[in-house]
């Protein structure tokens, strides 16, 4: 199913997640983060995508992993300008308070970190600039994609009480993991289906542990 990129995706979107209780995390000496799932439309037309980076693999951590736009919150910053600042520093698109539709369950990750994601809606006219220190590439996944039966996939291993979940995107022909993947497929379930889904207990390959 294709989506368009249209008022009423946006109002769909909105509604779903203006109905979704997020839980947050409180406490614990977790680092504050958040990420954005940013989206836009086709670069061909009018189809419905969001936006996905790949990380340079000459950095110290999480170097050429697959992530949505974000990082940690920086001392004195509120979280919602944390996601302002993040998406015009590493994809170059100007977005403000009033673009954000919703968020998401706060994620814990292995690597010490509380993710805040925050759903956001950006103008059909904003370009993509990466900040190529920050973004070796990027990519527009369609949220047909997204919303494919394949996803999620889960890989239940030895002595680990939790599945690790994945996401193998075909328009991008990589599988993206968890916590990445968890949070795209937390908002596939509630801002696209509206079903109350909950994804902190999935667990994370041991590669995004550092």
């Amino acid at each position: 199913m294709q989506y368009d990129f249209n008022q009423t995706l946006k109002d769909r979107v909105k509604g779903e997640l203006d109905g979704f209780e997020r839980r947050r995390i409180t406490g614990g000496n977790l680092l504050p983060a958040a990420v954005a799932i940013v989206l836009v439309p086709s670069e061909q037309g009018n189809e419905a995508c969001f936006v996905l980076t790949r990380r340079p693999r000459t950095l110290r951590r999480h170097g050429g992993q697959f992530a949505l736009p974000g990082g940690r919150v920086d001392e004195g910053e509120e979280i919602v300008d944390t996601v302002m600042r993040e998406i015009r520093e590493e994809i170059g698109v100007d977005a403000n308070r009033k673009d954000i539709l919703g968020w998401l369950d706060d994620f814990q990750t292995r690597s010490g970190f509380r993710v805040s994601p925050a759903i956001v809606w950006a103008g059909a006219t904003q370009e993509i600039l990466p900040d190529p220190e920050e973004v070796e590439s990027v990519f527009r996944i369609p949220l047909w994609d997204l919303d494919r039966p394949e996803i999620p996939r889960l890989r239940h291993k030895q002595g680990v009480d939790q599945p690790v979940l994945s996401a193998p995107f075909e328009t991008l022909g990589h599988e993206v993991y968890a916590p990445t993947a968890a949070i795209l497929y937390q908002f596939r379930e509630v801002g696209l289906n509206g079903r109350e889904t909950r994804v902190a207990h999935f667990e994370q390959p041991r590669f995004a542990w550092k």
